[in-house]
Formats: C-alpha cells, structure tokens, sequence
C-alpha cells in the first residue's frame, strides 16, 4: 500500500473516532441537561432559622419553633417536609399547650403579616407570640393542638423544645 493511501485512511479513522466522541459527548450532555423540573435541589432538612424542627404527619410538612429566651418572644414557622419552603396557610392563629416545670399552660401565637413578602393574617407561614414566662433557656415540651395545612389537618403534635419533635 502506497502512503498516501494509507494517510488518507488514517486520517478518516481519526476523524470517525473524533466525530464518534463529540457526538457521544453532546448526547451524553443532552440527557444531562435536562429541563428545571429534571434538576434535582439538594436537601436542607435543617431548620432554616436554627429553630427546633416538629414533623408533622409522615414527614410532609415541619414547624420551626424558634425561641428568643431573653424577651420571651417564640416564633412558629410552618415548612414543608424539607424544610427548604415556607407554606402559607389561613390559621388566623396557633394553639400550643406548653408543660414548664410541672406547670400547663396554652400559649396562643398570633399569624403574622408581612409587607415585604405579601404576606397577611389568613395567608402567612409565621405566627409568633412574647410572654414573660418563656424568658429565660429553661427547656420546655408541648402539644401543637391543631393545623390545618392545605387539605390536611394535624392534632396533639407532641414536641420538645429546644429539642427534636
């Protein structure tokens, strides 16, 4: 065999072995890329405010207890399952039954409002209450009496805080 001849073939292999990988590069991109809903988010499943997580039900939705021991002040975030979104629900309020050194008590936390993000009583994922028996770090474990959230309703959701639900 002459040498061009022989050029000529190996540079169609070349270009065949060449032409075979950027094309199996971009199928493989392709089926990468994917569309928004293909892309998979990674998990937080920490509370976003360093609160005390409550699972509610199997796990498809989670409140945030936040405490402010020094002005007595505690916060209730309602989560999804993940604890990455906040959900919206029309409770105009929440109802804790708090056990404090051998004492009960219900706590009412009232729904919060909020201009910045549109939120309003009857439409918020906040609700808060300050009283001066919650100043201080002493623990504390409760009952969240009711929620409804969206087409579900949670009662007597048991809770330690600070602590796991």
């Amino acid at each position: 065999m002459s040498r061009k001849p022989l050029l000529l073939l190996v540079l169609l292999a070349a270009l065949a072995s060449g032409g075979w990988y950027l094309a199996r590069t971009r199928i493989r991109a392709g089926a990468l890329a994917g569309t928004a809903h293909d892309v998979m988010k990674p998990h937080r499943n920490q509370p976003p405010h360093g609160g005390t997580p409550v699972v509610l039900g199997d796990g498809d939705f989670c409140l945030e207890l936040v405490r402010e021991p020094s002005s007595g002040t505690l916060r209730v975030y309602v989560l999804d399952g993940e604890m990455e979104d906040f959900v919206r629900i029309k409770e105009p309020q929440l109802e804790l039954e708090i056990e404090q050194h051998g004492r009960r008590r219900t706590l009412g936390l009232r729904a919060v409002a909020d201009p910045a993000t549109g939120e309003t009583v009857g439409d918020t994922c906040l609700f808060e209450t300050r009283t001066s028996w919650l100043k201080g770090a002493n623990p504390f474990k409760g009952v969240v009496k009711r929620i409804a959230i969206h087409d579900r309703t949670f009662q007597s959701i048991p809770f330690r805080c600070p602590g796991g639900g």
